[in-house]
């Protein structure tokens, strides 16, 4: 079993602001994350909701489940060994200030493997 120590879901969405208003406001989620283009909420201590304005892929993909691990190369390294589909090799995006990787389920989800550079990401507001 993986080092997994958060889980995030982010959906893609058309309106940041009526999805952070639905999300914030309505729902009562707390913002922990916001990187401009993405935001990402508190659901429990472990599990997070992101929200990432990208009108043009609301329908194609919708959405991203996201493992957040201590050790992307290694569970790379481990999806590629089992034959996944690698959509992305694993590097640093220094827009969002993470190392990640994408692959896909054997459905065609998109599934990103990431770490954060701030190890105190989801303490931050």
């Amino acid at each position: 079993m993986p080092d997994i120590t958060e889980f995030i879901t982010f959906l893609f969405v058309s309106d940041l602001d009526a999805s952070h208003s639905f999300y914030a406001d309505t729902l009562g989620l707390q913002l922990t994350v916001d990187q401009g283009d993405c935001r990402i909420y508190k659901v429990t201590d472990t599990a997070f909701l992101g929200v990432c304005a990208r009108p043009d892929r609301v329908i194609h993909d919708g959405m991203i489940v996201t493992v957040v691990t201590e050790d992307v190369d290694g569970l790379h390294q481990r999806l590629v060994a089992a034959g996944a589909f690698v959509e992305s090799e694993p590097e640093h995006s220094e827009q969002y200030g993470i190392h990640h990787g994408f692959y896909r389920d054997p459905d065609g989800h998109l599934i990103e493997i990431q770490h954060f550079d701030d190890p105190d990401w989801s303490r931050t507001n």
